[in-house]
């Protein structure tokens, strides 16, 4: 049975203190709302709560200064973050500071039940769980609710040499992950080492992770320290380890087991001091039921398991990669460039088989490529090689993509979905294909355009001016 307990909410949105409070009541729990710091300090005074629930953005101060306040004056009283600051910066911050969990704006009421639940039972435990660590400028982007799963999970093991798994398609930024934990984590100053299993020769995987004696081998002229001896004190990165050979796969499994190895051709024990993360697009379930994946080592890879979003899942975030790649090309001495919305959208509507790589290609390809310092949608459909940029399947309705759309909006922002603006915003995203498609069928003429669509020039005019399309980009 779950524990019952005094929550101290600290929100200044008056909807989200209304949603809580009712949800945690319903709950069993006993809970009071504050609105400011202010309020949230005078009712610590009088009572110690069990567990606090505190936005990040206040109006008279930053939620997260005052959880590392807690955290000093109440090391058992557990503290959950809410903030629609949706970055990994956040979610590592607030538990820098010393809070229990992170749970982004919008959450599920399910997800901060289930939270308060586990903070109840660790104060009943006296567990406490510190973490030390630096803020630091991180290189992982997105606020889409996939990206915010794994940003609390790299959270989660930064201050622990637990052995990570990540899973995802190739270019999701496996790597980048993995440069994550080892980089906010304690062997920050220790080397950082990857190695790409698919792509060294079967015969010498063993040499290349645990070094090799003189004369082990043909052509082994010297003794050679392997990657596990170069990384001492720091983080290994294996990647595509579902490529592995199995005869090296038994080799890595007692390392892993006794946390000592011996060269290729020595004798001589030596300690491994490293922390491992593993990666693979491939399925090792599959692999490890056909017989070619070790289930042990499997499991002993699998302890936390990081699952990446393809490129797809948070279509949300590409127009702030897209940004970000052309900005870190300007910053390399490329010529600065931007997207206008016609390509965004085209972007965020393209499949994206190569998922965070490619685009990150496209955009410096445009940067050095295109002649123009704003990038159309016309222009990048001939670097994807669409013709209109998207590939979305023709038998899609305009019904069900409408369907499809305000879904999203949903997930996005329930409460926006119902502020009274949801008419105006569906009607002008499909105003605005429809007319700068009609003007680009009729180059750009806006009269022959205008009588396609059965409304009056003016009538076009004026939805020109209302939408700020571009006639000239239209019309290209």
């Amino acid at each position: 049975m779950s524990r019952t307990g005094n929550i101290l909410v600290l929100d200044d949105d008056a909807a989200i203190r209304t949603v809580v409070s009712h949800a945690l009541r319903r709950a069993g729990h006993s809970v009071t709302v504050t609105a400011s710091l202010a309020e949230f300090n005078r009712e610590l005074r009088i009572n110690i709560p069990d567990v606090v629930i505190s936005d990040v953005v206040l109006p008279d101060g930053n939620g997260l200064d005052m959880v590392a306040g807690l955290a000093e004056a109440y090391p058992q009283l557990p503290v959950i973050v809410l903030s629609a600051q949706n970055t990994l910066t956040t979610a590592v911050r607030a538990t820098e500071v010393g809070a229990y969990d992170y749970l982004p704006k919008p959450f599920d009421l399910d997800d901060l039940t289930r939270a308060v639940d586990g903070a109840l039972a660790r104060r009943g435990a006296g567990e406490s769980d510190p973490v030390d660590a630096e803020d630091r400028a991180l290189p992982l982007i997105g606020r889409s609710p996939a990206m915010q799963d794994v940003y609390r999970v790299i959270a989660r093991v930064i201050s622990n040499d637990l052995t990570v798994m990540i899973s995802g398609e190739s270019g999701t930024g496996k790597e980048l992950v993995a440069r994550a934990i080892h980089d906010l984590g304690p062997r920050r100053n220790a080397p950082f080492l990857a190695i790409n299993m698919a792509a060294i020769p079967r015969e010498l995987i063993e040499a290349e992770l645990f070094g090799h004696e003189r004369g082990a081998f043909t052509g082994a002229q010297a003794r050679t320290a392997g990657r596990f001896e170069q990384a001492a004190g720091g983080t290994l990165f294996l990647d595509e380890i579902g490529d592995m050979p199995v005869e090296a796969q038994t080799r890595l499994l007692r390392v892993l087991q006794s946390g000592e190895f011996t060269t290729v051709g020595g004798a001589r024990t030596i300690k491994a001091d490293v922390r491992i993360v593993a990666a693979t697009n491939r399925d090792l379930d599959s692999l490890v039921q056909s017989g070619h994946f070790r289930e042990d080592l499997f499991y002993r890879l699998n302890v936390v398991p990081v699952a990446l979003p393809s490129l797809r899942e948070r279509r949300q975030d590409i127009a702030l990669l897209a940004r970000h790649f052309l900005d870190r090309a300007a910053e390399q001495g490329l010529p600065r460039k931007r997207l206008d919305e016609a390509a965004v959208r085209a972007l965020e509507t393209y499949d994206w088989p190569g998922n965070v790589r490619e685009l990150e290609n496209i955009m410096r390809r445009l940067a050095v490529l295109s002649r123009d310092e704003v990038i159309g949608a016309s222009e990048l459909s001939v670097m994807l090689g669409t013709p209109t940029g998207v590939s979305t399947p023709s038998d899609v309705s305009l019904d069900a993509a409408v369907r499809a759309r305000i879904d999203r909006l949903a997930r996005e922002d329930p409460r926006g979905i119902d502020d009274g603006t949801l008419y105006e915003r569906i009607i002008s995203e499909v105003e605005r294909p429809l007319i700068e498609a009609m003007l680009a069928r009729h180059g750009g003429n806006q009269l022959r355009a205008a009588r396609a669509m059965g409304i009056n020039r003016n009538t076009l005019r004026k939805r020109l001016d209302t939408l700020e399309i571009d006639v000239d980009g239209a019309a290209e």
